[in-house]
């Protein structure tokens, strides 16, 4: 007991650093946005009489609600899009073993190697040609095709590691591949399929770039979006953009929150397959 005990606490250890690592910010921004609007927070310091009305005030000067429902709008149509097709392709690249899908193994590898920033003048012409530009479909097309190497490659990762047998099984209880995926591997697929849902919400609301450069009216953008709107032309209200930001934070902590054992889920079968 005494030797399994020493084992973990090089790990605890590792955990409890982790999770200050990670409170730590979230403190500081908490203690900035409630003092007094116009100073200077230096520090985490607990103020005498905090300014919850800050909040409230960021939330009108970054006119955070159409920016919410524009969000919103997004993650509705990237989510499912982007998981269907990813699903698809994993199942074909790590089940079906569809020719030329080393290729496409490579290509997605270099998908996730390039930067966004090196794609995102191109991605600007071709959509200003398409009539596509300052919409949110355009955006949405963007985002899906800016996700799906990683997606793609997430959920083959989960169906290189489904047993052949049950495939061959399904195929001698007479059901074709399309029912062995739909009535089969895709309930086995859940933890993997709600993990990646859930990174591609997350990036899909914290979406800053291409919201900037790929649409013109700021009512049309992501929630990241509105910390633009806390800085001035000479000054930054520090206290606003403190509050803001965790306004715009706020929904993901949330979601993670409640979908986190679906994500640890998938992890864990992960390594134990691996």
């Amino acid at each position: 007991m005494q030797t399994n005990l020493r084992e973990r606490i090089p790990g605890l250890i590792l955990l409890l650093a982790a999770m200050i690592f990670s409170i730590f910010p979230l403190l500081s921004m908490l203690s900035a946005a409630l003092q007094p609007q116009g100073s200077l927070p230096l520090g985490i310091s607990w103020p005498s009489d905090p300014q919850w009305h800050n909040f409230v005030d960021a939330w009108k000067v970054a006119e955070v609600t159409p920016l919410l429902v524009s969000s919103i709008i997004l993650v509705i149509g990237v989510v499912p899009i982007a998981a269907l097709c990813a699903t698809m392709a994993g199942y074909a690249l790590g089940q079906l073993q569809v020719w030329g899908g080393g290729l496409v193994l490579v290509l997605l590898i270099f998908g996730l190697a390039l930067p966004k920033e090196a794609t995102i003048v191109p991605l600007y012409y071709q959509l200003q040609g398409m009539g596509l530009l300052n919409t949110r479909i355009g955006l949405i097309l963007v985002l899906i095709g800016t996700f799906m190497p990683f997606a793609v490659y997430w959920m083959r990762a989960h169906f290189v590691t489904m047993p052949k047998e049950l495939a061959e099984a399904s195929s001698i209880d007479g059901a074709n591949r399309w029912q062995a995926f739909i009535r089969i591997q895709i309930p086995l697929a859940v933890p993997a399929i709600a993990s990646m849902c859930l990174l591609l919400f997350l990036w899909t609301w914290n979406t800053f770039l291409q919201a900037i450069v790929l649409m013109n009216d700021p009512s049309k953008r992501t929630m990241a979006g509105a910390l633009q709107n806390f800085v001035g032309q000479y000054t930054t209200d520090v206290v606003l953009l403190n509050a803001g930001s965790l306004l715009i934070m706020a929904p993901t902590i949330l979601v993670f929150l409640v979908f986190q054992r679906h994500f640890v889920k998938a992890l864990i079968a992960g390594a134990v397959k691996g």
